[in-house]
């Protein structure tokens, strides 16, 4: 489906983004610092070209350390220049931070006894540069970020959730329903799946976006702490619904599985029939239950204070986004067209 801009009545912004790797770069911000004594060692990688994975997997190559035993909290862009923590296990620091490999440097490093986890991060910081903008339109550009910040970003997955040709989510789709067989790599399985359960999701955003509910909380429904992330099932709407707008809760969407916490009331039957919209039941996820567990995402997600710097026909934009959210939506907000990443080879 395409999915619905929140600021549909602001015409398109048009610009290039991507012509250079430099148009798009993503800071990690850590959720914690190394210790500086332990077995693991975490290295603060810059990189350009490469995948998070395949970028490891060269520093690790290089330092004779086993790449299974490496870790990192997300996967970053190939096409960007991005900074992140990542954990090696078998080498020393200083084999570490004077191991050459094109496309990446070592920033810092550091000992830490625990191997660095999936989703051990607060957020990113992007830097985004949009090249070739009509200078008529930077007004425009600031209504549309304003916007933003007042209701939050529709935290949609992006186009590269769902794979380099889009049909992860058909594939796995296909598989649950017993249609073809699942993959026999764990690893695609949960690929395919996740890809399934974020089209669900964004779904789910875009009847919200489309109805002008994105703040909105009804009752029964799954809410969402910003601060803390603590779910917990709105009770008196009036008064969470002014926690809402004052920026401490949002109401969530399901990311469905068979240990997914489900809302209340009508809150649930609206949820039960974006499930059966969609072609599965509970009890075909239940079998996958291992692979999709299930959680709850919020819907929309603060953008505060972002930066716009003009310089001629080129804009930045200096944003923070939290974990898991992705910058290209906001890009995609003000182009209206998807900002898919060039395809190579």
């Amino acid at each position: 489906m395409t999915l619905p801009y929140l600021t549909s009545s602001i015409a398109p912004i048009e610009a290039e983004f991507r012509s250079i790797p430099e148009d798009f770069e993503v800071e990690e911000i850590p959720a914690y610092p190394p210790s500086g004594n332990g077995e693991h060692v975490f290295a603060f990688i810059e990189k350009r070209g490469l995948t998070t994975k395949d970028a490891v997997r060269a520093v690790c190559e290089h330092v004779g350390a086993d790449p299974k035993a490496a870790g990192w909290a997300g996967l970053k862009d190939r096409h960007a220049v991005t900074r992140q923590w990542v954990s090696v296990f078998g080498a020393s620091p200083d084999a570490i931070l004077r191991a050459g490999v094109e496309g990446i440097r070592v920033l810092e490093v550091a000992l830490h006894p625990q191997k660095l986890r999936t989703g051990h991060l607060r957020g990113n910081r992007f830097w985004i540069r949009l090249r070739q903008i009509d200078p008529s339109r930077i007004d425009a550009l600031r209504r549309l970020l304003s916007r933003i910040e007042n209701d939050g970003l529709p935290n949609y997955y992006g186009e590269q959730r769902f794979g380099r040709d889009g049909d992860n989510a058909e594939r796995a789709l296909r598989w649950v329903l017993g249609e073809t067989r699942a993959p026999q790599s764990g690893f695609h399985r949960k690929l395919q799946m996740s890809a399934l359960q974020s089209r669900i999701f964004n779904r789910c955003v875009a009847a919200r976006v489309q109805t002008s509910t994105l703040g909105k909380v009804y009752a029964g429904e799954i809410v969402k702490k910003h601060e803390s992330g603590g779910l917990f099932v709105a009770p008196d709407v009036e008064d969470t619904q002014a926690r809402a707008d004052a920026w401490e809760i949002s109401a969530t969407g399901p990311i469905f599985g068979a240990k997914m916490r489900w809302p209340e009331g009508d809150a649930r039957k609206r949820e039960e029939k974006l499930l059966e919209e969609s072609g599965l039941t509970l009890d075909r996820l239940a079998k996958w239950k291992r692979v999709a567990p299930g959680t709850r995402r919020v819907v929309r997600v603060p953008v505060r204070n972002i930066d716009l710097t003009v310089s001629d026909n080129t804009v930045e934009l200096d944003f923070t986004l939290p974990a898991g959210s992705y910058a290209t939506i906001l890009v995609r907000e003000i182009l209206k067209r998807d900002a898919r990443p060039p395809k190579t080879g």
